[in-house]
C-alpha cells in the first residue's frame, strides 16, 4: 500500500468520484444499491448533490483511482456514522486498500465527533464479515433485508450492523494491525 495514497474529495471533484463510482459499478454491480445504466444517466446536478450527502474518501496510485467509500450518518443517530460503498479495484484486492480506506473513514468520524461508526455487510458474505472483524467491527443485533438495485429486497438475504466504537476504550486491548 505504500505506493497508494488515500485521501478524501472535494466537494468540486464530483466528476472523478462518478468515474470512480461508475467503474465500481460496472465491476461488481452485485455490491451495490444501484446499477450502472441508471447511475450513468444521471446529469451533473445529481453527482454534485451526491458529494454534498457524504464524505467521499478515494484511494490513488499515482493518479490512478483504485478505491472508494463513502461517509455518512447513521439513521438519525447524531452520534454515529456509518461506512458504505466500500470497492477496491481488482489488482490491488488483498493489498490492504480496503483497510486504508475504512481507517481514513473511521479518522473522519472521530474528527467530526462520532461515537461509533457503522458497517452494514451481508450476513452471508463471509469475506467481508471477516475484514470488518479484523478492523474492530463487532455485529450487533441490528438487521435488514438485502437490498438490490430496483428497490425491492433479497429473498431470505439480510446485512448485519457491524458497529465500531471510536471512543478510546482503556480496558480494550489495541489492534496493532
Amino acid at each position: 500500500m505504500a505506493d497508494i495514497k488515500v485521501r478524501l474529495l472535494s466537494e468540486n471533484e464530483w466528476q472523478l468520484f462518478r468515474e470512480v463510482r461508475l467503474t465500481a459499478l460496472r465491476d461488481a454491480p452485485q455490491a451495490f444499491v444501484a446499477r450502472y445504466e441508471d447511475e450513468a444517466s444521471y446529469d451533473d446536478d445529481f453527482w454534485r448533490e451526491r458529494m454534498r450527502r457524504a464524505t467521499r474518501i478515494v484511494a490513488e496510485r499515482g493518479a490512478e483511482p483504485v478505491g472508494l467509500v463513502s461517509l455518512g450518518g447513521h439513521d438519525d443517530d447524531p452520534e454515529a456514522a456509518a461506512v458504505f460503498g466500500l470497492w477496491t479495484s481488482p489488482e490491488v484486492r488483498g493489498q490492504r486498500v480496503a483497510w486504508g480506506l475504512v481507517t481514513a473513514a473511521r479518522q473522519k468520524a472521530a474528527e467530526d465527533g462520532s461515537e461509533f461508526l457503522y458497517f452494514w455487510v451481508g450476513s452471508d458474505n463471509s469475506s467481508a464479515v471477516a475484514f470488518a472483524s479484523s478492523f474492530g467491527f463487532r455485529p450487533t443485533s441490528e438487521r435488514r433485508p438485502v437490498r438490490v438495485a430496483d428497490g425491492e429486497s433479497e429473498k431470505d438475504a439480510d446485512e448485519v450492523a457491524m458497529v465500531l466504537p471510536l471512543l478510546e476504550d482503556p480496558t480494550r486491548p489495541k489492534n496493532r494491525f
